[in-house]
């Protein structure tokens, strides 16, 4: 496969990723969780590098392999707080809440944002979460975002 073909494939696979996340926020109905989101970024990034590269500056692929490597080291951290492998953050695994401050109301209430628990696995495949299907995935993009950046230009 030539360089070009490799680029669009990684541009695509972190736009599926994209659409993917998104289909199960919208139409699914699972919310994301703060790392859910910190897992998005690099994928957003992965494809305007992909654009920009495709546009004739293809050394680019080199910051495709590391949006792609960010984002499968977020998908493996999160994993490992889902799994109680390691703590995750406070501000999205409870341990910054202080229950003692809280009214019965405020405990009651449904109104308002809601904190989506980092973690909680809210979905599951083959007994991977959608963290440990991000860093899977993301890992095979890694390898297609080398190969483009390693063909000769």
């Amino acid at each position: 496969m030539t360089r070009n073909g490799w680029i669009i494939l990684a541009t695509l696979g972190s736009l599926a990723m994209m659409l993917g996340a998104w289909g199960f926020q919208y139409i699914g109905g699972y919310p994301p969780c703060q790392m859910c989101f910190w897992q998005r970024w690099p994928h957003m990034a992965a494809i305007v590098i992909g654009v920009i590269a495709l546009l004739g500056m293809p050394w680019m692929a080199w910051l495709g392999v590391l949006a792609s490597a960010t984002t499968m080291g977020i998908g493996m951290f999160h994993t490992g707080v889902e799994r109680d492998w390691w703590e995750g953050p406070k501000s999205c695994t409870g341990g910054g809440l202080d229950m003692g401050s809280m009214t019965g109301a405020d405990l009651l209430s449904i109104a308002g944002p809601k904190l989506v628990m980092c973690d909680q696995v809210a979905w599951a495949m083959f007994g991977l979460s959608m963290a440990s299907w991000n860093a899977v995935i993301s890992g095979i993009l890694v390898i297609f975002w080398l190969r483009a950046a390693r063909s000769p230009f």
